[in-house]
């Protein structure tokens, strides 16, 4: 993809008065363990950092590098996390909302507008658009997945430290056969998602 067209829609929206555009994303949605994070950004207009994509088409070398450059280079950008005992309270996409919106109201200056990357939005306050793979056609979400994605697993890495019988810092949470092996041998951590695990242990329980 050309650099230029994740600007398209910065463009459509700047066309309208809106100058502040940032772009939310999150991650850590689908694994067993840990926060979910969210990230917000705000990049001057038309700049694209070198190599800018969505996070999951780059390098973990390279997401690192664009995490350096994406904060020196961006108008805004923060970053936000929502725990485990939260995800089981309101369930993760209320919580991937959540963080998004932290993340966003952490911003400074606020937005005018955001782009939240999915197809669901609700409890999002700021002026948006939800944009379903927004990270493949917009700079600023592409930039916030990068925040996004680089800030969780680095925390994912703290947490194997903390917990080292699980590995998080080979799967980072997420439902691999070794991580559940591992769960059989040890049971749930304090950041297991306890939602995340009934089904589990529902079939082990019938195993």
């Amino acid at each position: 993809m050309e650099p230029h067209d994740l600007w398209r829609l910065e463009r459509q929206y700047r066309a309208q008065g809106l100058e502040l555009i940032c772009g939310a994303d999150e991650a850590g949605a689908g694994p067993l363990a840990g926060d979910v994070y969210a990230a917000a950004v705000i990049l001057p207009f038309e700049l694209t950092p070198e190599g800018l994509n969505d996070s999951k088409q780059v390098s973990p070398k390279n997401r690192d590098r664009l995490f350096d450059l994406i904060r020196e280079q961006a108008v805004a950008w923060a970053v936000a996390s929502v725990d485990a005992a939260t995800i089981d309270e309101i369930n993760i996409l209320n919580a991937r909302l959540l963080a998004m919106d932290r993340a966003i109201q952490a911003l400074t200056p606020q937005p005018q507008f955001a782009l939240i990357d999915g197809n669901r939005d609700k409890g999002i306050p700021c002026p948006h658009i939800a944009v379903v793979k927004g990270d493949s056609v917009s700079a600023n979400i592409a930039a916030a997945s990068i925040l996004a994605k680089v800030s969780r697993d680095r925390y994912m890495e703290e947490m194997a430290r903390q917990y080292p019988q699980y590995e998080f810092e080979r799967h980072k949470g997420y439902p691999t056969k070794r991580h559940y092996e591992l769960l059989r041998q040890y049971g749930p951590s304090p950041i297991h998602r306890k939602s995340f695990l009934k089904k589990f242990y529902q079939q082990e329980g019938q195993a």
